[in-house]
């Protein structure tokens, strides 16, 4: 059967959510003078918040913890980490965080270019992520790439994440889409790439910050301008 249809993650797959967020992070930094008040090196903390943060999306997406947990701890445990045992300035990072990071929006390099290429062929694009309902929207509205999108899948609508099978039979059934006819491309392996294959679908990892899982009977690329190579 013909692909018609292609998934895509979003967050590090299209759009840059680890240099939105570095950039909102710094921003939100700088206007409390964290250095100054707490002595605390702004990339020493960006890179802890960052291990931390990964590691709750992570307990997310296997069901061990839900998303409340994760905004009350990311920033917390982050500001432990240096002494700072202070949960009205982590609530303020949260909230100003969800609030700013849509206003920073560079997308992976060759978003646009592979989104143009796809279309061109006339496949019938979609979203697919794994974040939060509230942002994922206006992720896709404000960088500009919301109108390549058919449908713009949340995993809060169904309150399942990748990878489990329920949101990828939802998202297709969105479209009467088929599986033999669609193909899932993320930055996750185990969210994206397996559970794509899993579910029955073709799959890319998009092995965006080369991890090394070339070769292990997958898809995989490097760079999205790659995606030509299969589509």
């Amino acid at each position: 059967m013909k692909m018609q249809h292609v998934y895509f993650d979003l967050d590090n797959t299209l759009w840059d959510h680890r240099r939105n967020a570095y950039l909102t992070i710094k921003d939100l930094f700088e206007k409390q003078e964290i250095t100054s008040k707490y002595n605390i090196d702004f990339e020493e903390f960006h890179n802890v918040y960052h291990d931390i943060n990964e590691d709750l999306w992570e307990k997310i997406r296997d069901g061990l913890i839900g998303k409340e947990y994760l905004r009350e701890h990311r920033f917390y445990d982050s500001f432990m980490h240096f002494g700072v045992d202070d949960k009205e300035l982590a609530l303020y990072f949260e909230e100003h965080f969800l609030d700013n990071i849509v206003s920073h929006n560079e997308l992976v390099d060759g978003a646009e270019d592979i989104l143009d290429y796809l279309k061109a062929k006339n496949y019938t694009l979609h979203i697919i992520s794994n974040g939060f309902q509230e942002v994922t929207e206006r992720k896709c509205t404000l960088s500009g790439i919301a109108p390549y999108f058919k449908t713009i899948t949340s995993a809060d609508a169904i309150g399942v994440r990748k990878p489990n099978p329920r949101i990828f039979e939802y998202s297709l059934g969105l479209s009467d889409a088929k599986k033999e006819e669609s193909i899932m491309i993320g930055d996750d392996w185990i969210a994206d790439a397996m559970g794509g294959r899993d579910f029955g679908m073709d799959s890319i990892f998009f092995d965006v910050y080369k991890e090394g899982k070339q070769g292990t009977g997958l898809k995989a690329i490097t760079h999205l301008q790659e995606i030509k190579e299969y589509l």
